[in-house]
């Protein structure tokens, strides 16, 4: 008699946990929010420019523009910073275009030192303006040609450690340094991922969170294959572009048995999108977990004046209501008219204010959901092997 089969027991929170403790040995991105960042903070009080650039693509620019964007507005920051990531060669030259680039620090970031689209961007840039080690500064592996470049050049460089990948290295050199130099506070960035890591590890508050949330998303994934991140701000705009690479690189995979596995991510932004990708959550399919994400405290004080509007007098409500006051309420009446339906999962998670703790601890909060539903799933949560086969396809047409 023979006998074979695609499928995988169930496992207890426990065996996770301590596969999840193991793993912390060999994968690097667990202990991050524990490195020295003087480094960082001493090459950021050297550099003179006004411009900050980075150029690179995923992992190695989503997951800083996450912070950058979540910030930038309520932080007096001392340098403005710009992503070159896209070879829509209308994008590139748009955002040149506004840049003084005689004014400006170049960061290349690859961990692979030969990544097609930053390279491209880079043979642009030396086309456009003299380079050297005075204005630029090299991140990647140790013993990438990238690397071979900048010590052929005198370049300063950092290191991304091999096992870091590169969706999960926001808060290694690839996010800490450009947000150093613009002056955002990268202590306090790690110190909020640090309080997400030693609740979890201590099997206090996260772990519960975490493995909970972690075992519905698999253990109910054929019903509800979509899960949607709805932010409620337009700062998170950048934390679910980043998200979306994080979920959909890491657990889109085939397992152990050879089965193909995936949570399929979405991210959008309320209140835009409740106009009308509410529509479809409430009367679709329901074939959807619903994350919603809140922010408790938006440090402004900005309201609606009471502004006389003639034939619109019903709606003089609004008036003098906080419009930090109103996106919460939009907010909360959108998970008050999902969870009336009873059938679609929904959770909610309110981080405290608009500060570097707060998004750091989201994003590290996501990066030990996204490995824990990996071991869940019997899946490497850290290889790409469809992703790469793409880019040896576009290396050999390229060649040809």
């Amino acid at each position: 008699m023979k006998y074979t089969h695609n499928f995988n027991p169930t496992i207890s929170d426990e065996e996770v946990f301590d596969e999840i403790v193991k793993e912390k040995e060999t994968i690097g991105y667990y202990n991050l929010p524990f490195q020295d960042t003087n480094a960082y903070k001493e090459y950021a009080k050297t550099v003179k420019q006004s411009n900050i650039v980075v150029i690179g693509i995923g992992g190695s620019t989503l997951g800083t523009y996450a912070i950058y964007k979540f910030l930038k507005h309520s932080k007096e920051l001392t340098k403005r910073l710009f992503f070159l990531e896209t070879t829509d060669p209308i994008d590139i030259k748009s955002k040149v275009e506004g840049i003084d680039l005689e004014d400006t620090l170049f960061i290349v970031i690859s961990k692979s030192g030969t990544t097609v689209e930053t390279i491209s961007i880079w043979k642009y840039i030396h086309s456009l303006v003299k380079i050297d080690k005075t204005n630029t500064v090299i991140i990647t592996e140790s013993d990438s040609k990238l690397n071979a470049y900048a010590q052929a050049n005198e370049m300063k460089t950092f290191e991304i450690p091999k096992d870091v990948g590169g969706r999960f290295s926001v808060f290694s050199a690839v996010g800490l340094l450009p947000l150093a130099i613009v002056g955002i506070d990268i202590d306090e960035i790690l110190r909020g991922a640090k309080e997400i890591h030693n609740s979890f590890f201590a099997q206090e508050q996260e772990y519960d969170n975490i493995l909970k949330k972690a075992r519905f998303f698999v253990e109910y994934k054929n019903r509800f294959n979509i899960n949607v991140v709805f932010s409620y701000s337009s700062r998170l705009e950048g934390f679910n572009k980043w998200y979306i690479q994080l979920w959909g690189e890491s657990l889109g995979k085939v397992d152990i048995n050879n089965t193909r596995q995936g949570l399929t991510p979405i991210g959008i932004i309320g209140p835009i999108d409740q106009h009308s990708f509410l529509q479809l959550i409430v009367e679709g399919k329901h074939d959807k977990t619903i994350s919603v994400i809140k922010v408790e405290n938006f440090d402004s004080d900005l309201k609606i004046p009471a502004v006389k509007l003639e034939a619109l007098e019903e709606l003089n409500y609004l008036d003098n209501i906080k419009f930090s006051s109103l996106i919460n309420k939009q907010a909360d009446a959108t998970i008050a008219s999902i969870n009336n339906l009873n059938d679609i999962p929904c959770d909610v998670l309110t981080i405290d204010g608009v500060c570097e703790s707060a998004i750091s601890g989201l994003m590290y909060k996501y990066e030990l959901l996204t490995s824990v539903c990996a071991k869940f799933m019997y899946i490497n949560a850290y290889d790409q092997p469809g992703v790469e086969s793409g880019k040896i396809i576009l290396k050999n047409q390229l060649k040809n």
